[in-house]
């Protein structure tokens, strides 16, 4: 038997645990109560003495949003690891020793992870901010509405025993506005409540109206007709829409409409500026006092005319007025960093536009310039936020590739990189989950092996994603930059692993159809060697797209017009085994080989590099050369002899200037000197590859030049058929008037 429990023990447990179970939860209850207030004051005096200029700028680092498993992850684990996702570890709850239960969390528990969404799905904002909690609660009249449907009893109960709670007045919200406007207006109250009284009963907005507001606005940086503008810009960004909802104001006359949205966009965050002023540190920190009455007082107006704005985003089809709605966001930004579902919102409607093949290229830059400036302002969960949501943007914008769209494309690429630079601690935990992605897609299809399976790799937006990971180290993992800033980059780590999963989705399928994609991923890689000095293999990528059979068969004779690879993954079945692909591939084997070699045209292995290339080359002329079963094709194959003289004479160059050393090679610093500073364009093959760049470049500018000739050619003729078809239907009109009245012609008499 189990032994039984002390008298004395019984008796505390019939007499006192009751008692002191209370006292330790009303003890916990104060403790919790002090140590929130001990954290308001010291933010209150962090805020006191960032106003008051003692703040000299110099904070820690900022950390990463979240404690990610891949950040304490190096390269080699990352490759060896099987490509298994680790799980984040759960966070456990602080709990204060011997309090007993709590109900309630502890408040030190601030930092959410914001990272556990999907890749798929639009990333939560972090939660950093407490006070962030109260702008969600609060019934609505949407929210009774359901009510009213779901439980028609209790809203009957409501409804006759709490009739208040029923009544929403939509600008209840804003009256307090106008208390805070007494100070600012210098009119008698006679006047003031006469120009109340006029301005509530009109309901139709005039230009006249907008003027007078505009007028308080600039002059005297009036609140009430601020609240008056936000009022009316809501009426007027869902105009023609909404028709079962009624607005205190209504816009007739377009006028009107045009002066009051200049108004609203361009003046709004003036007075805001004026009565809540933002203070910017040196480190660029930016403070908003947010425990004033004035901005309690004011949230509501914010949050409608964001709202607004954002609503008025997505109607909008000209591009000036784009530009400029966009551009009236940006200064608003600070006010709204309290707002995390609000900035939430903004984040995915300006993605939308920015990745938006239809946007003009000012549009789209103006859109990045609210991203650039809402990752700079914000914290490191913002960040990676904002991180997140753009890739996604740019993977979901670059799903259609055609010539023209790809230039747009290029611009979302090289502007997204610049991103990664600001909290290089979140770009790298970023990077590090995306990579980490693809390369997951990668092994699934090579274990996968099933007929579609490829598909999931070899597709326009996982090459762009390969491209846009190269364009963002090859600007943050530059040494000019690493140097200037005199620390190595944390993306460099990234390098390793982007480059092996790029090798590996050039390599999935070597047909011959994929060709183009190769190139691709090829330009990529070389973009990255260029930029951080690293060495990578590509030459032996390019000398098995020379031993293809597509290249060393002879070609059929075709028609076709030459394919386009800057705008294409894959070739059609009609271009195969034909002269006219045979001949680009040729041409863009010896660009990338050229543009390889001149990268270490400057190095004193440069001999050692380029021999094996030049015995495979040479064996594949003796092949090609033959007259029964070459490829009889003479442009291809003097392509590539003029390669490889360009590669003796860079090495013969190399061998000259290496004589004269007095180094042995395990002498590090001696090979890392040999002809260092040395312009790479006086080199043999240098001068050779800038020439034929300038070629090249001027064979696109004439292609350009002729696609956009078309293209006018294209739509003045489509102008002419929508014109001609007007005058037909005018020529139809008429004379079924003229039946109708009587007046026939001669052959119907």
């Amino acid at each position: 038997m189990a032994k039984s429990t002390k008298k004395s023990t019984r008796k505390f447990e019939k007499n006192h645990l009751k008692d002191v179970l209370e006292k330790r939860k009303a003890g916990a209850k104060i403790k919790q109560r002090q140590q929130i207030k001990a954290k308001r004051q010291a933010r209150n005096a962090k805020d006191a003495e960032f106003l008051d200029g003692k703040e000299d700028g110099d904070g820690e680092p900022s950390k990463p949003a979240k404690d990610d498993s891949f950040g304490k992850m190096n390269v080699d684990d990352f490759f060896q690891g099987g490509f298994e996702i680790p799980e984040n570890p759960k966070k456990k709850k602080n709990v204060t020793e011997k309090l007993g239960k709590r109900k309630r969390s502890e408040p030190e528990v601030e930092n959410d992870d914001s990272s556990d969404t999907s890749l798929e799905e639009a990333p939560v904002l972090s939660d950093s901010e407490e006070e962030n909690g109260e702008d969600e609660t609060g019934m609505s009249k949407g929210a009774m509405d359901a009510l009213a449907e779901k439980d028609p009893d209790f809203y009957k109960f409501l409804k006759e025993n709490d009739p208040e709670a029923l009544d929403f007045n939509e600008n209840a919200q804003f009256e307090e506005v106008d208390g805070l406007s007494e100070s600012d207006d210098a009119q008698p109250k006679k006047k003031r409540k006469k120009a109340k009284a006029e301005v509530d009963d009109a309901s139709d907005v005039s230009k006249a109206m907008v003027q007078k507001w505009k007028n308080a606005m600039t002059e005297q940086y009036s609140l009430r007709a601020m609240r008056q503008v936000v009022l009316a810009f809501r009426a007027a960004a869902h105009v023609n829409e909404d028709e079962g909802k009624d607005y205190k104001y209504t816009i007739s006359s377009p006028d009107a409409y045009h002066e009051l949205l200049l108004t609203a966009l361009q003046h709004i965050p003036e007075v805001l500026n004026h009565h809540m002023p933002i203070k910017e540190n040196a480190a660029g920190k930016i403070r908003v006092s947010t425990d004033s009455k004035k901005f309690k007082t004011l949230s509501p107006l914010l949050k409608s005319h964001s709202t607004s704005v954002l609503h008025l985003l997505t109607t909008l089809s000209d591009a000036s007025t784009l530009k400029l709605t966009l551009s009236s966001i940006t200064p608003l930004l600070p006010y709204l960093l309290s707002f995390k579902k609000g900035l939430k919102n903004i984040v995915k409607t300006v993605v939308d536009i920015w990745s938006d093949a239809s946007s003009t290229e000012a549009t789209r830059i103006t859109a990045f310039l609210v991203l650039r400036r809402l990752a700079v302002i914000g914290d490191p969960g913002l960040r990676e936020a904002v991180m997140k949501t753009v890739y996604q943007g740019l993977v979901k914008g670059s799903r259609d590739t055609t010539t023209h769209t790809i230039q747009g494309i290029n611009l979302m690429k090289n502007s997204a990189a610049e991103l990664w630079g600001i909290d290089q601690a979140v770009g790298y935990t970023t990077g590090f989950t995306f990579i980490r992605q693809l390369a997951i897609h990668l092994r699934s299809s090579i274990i996968n092996n099933q007929n579609e399976s490829y598909k999931t790799v070899y597709n326009w937006q996982y090459v762009h994603s390969l491209d846009f990971w190269s364009c963002v180290l090859s600007e943050h993992c530059n040494p000019i930059k690493e140097a200037s800033s005199g620390k190595e980059s944390q993306l460099r780590p990234l390098i390793y692993p982007l480059v092996q999963v790029t090798l590996g989705a050039m390599r999935l399928i070597p047909t011959s159809t994929y060709f183009p994609l190769r190139f691709h991923l090829m330009r990529s890689l070389l973009r990255l060697s260029r930029a951080t000095g690293t060495y990578i293999p590509l030459a032996s990528a390019l000398l098995e797209v020379l031993n293809s059979k597509e290249m060393k068969k002879a070609p059929k004779a075709s028609t076709l017009k030459a394919l386009d690879f800057h705008s294409s993954y894959k070739a059609q079945k009609s271009y195969l085994k034909t002269r006219v692909y045979q001949d680009g591939i040729g041409e863009l084997v010896c660009e990338l080989l050229s543009e390889f070699f001149v990268l270490w045209s400057t190095s004193i292995a440069f001999p050692e590099l380029a021999l094996p290339v030049l015995v495979m080359l040479k064996r594949w002329l003796k092949e090609v050369s033959n007259k029964n079963s070459g490829n009889r094709n003479s442009k291809v194959n003097s392509m590539v002899i003029l390669l490889c003289q360009k590669l003796e004479a860079n090495g013969k160059w190399i061998e000259e200037r290496r004589v004269k050393v007095d180094f042995a090679p395990n002498d590090r610093a001696g090979v890392e000197g040999f002809l260092k500073g040395f312009e790479w364009e006086k080199t043999p093959l240098g001068a050779f590859v800038q020439g034929q760049r300038k070629q090249r470049e001027e064979k696109q500018r004439l292609l350009e030049e002729g696609r956009r000739e078309e293209d006018r050619k294209r739509k003045e003729d489509r102008e002419k058929e929508k014109e001609r078809g007007s005058d037909e239907d005018t020529e139809d009109i008429d004379v079924g008037l003229d039946s109708e009245s009587g007046f026939g012609t001669e052959d119907d008499e």
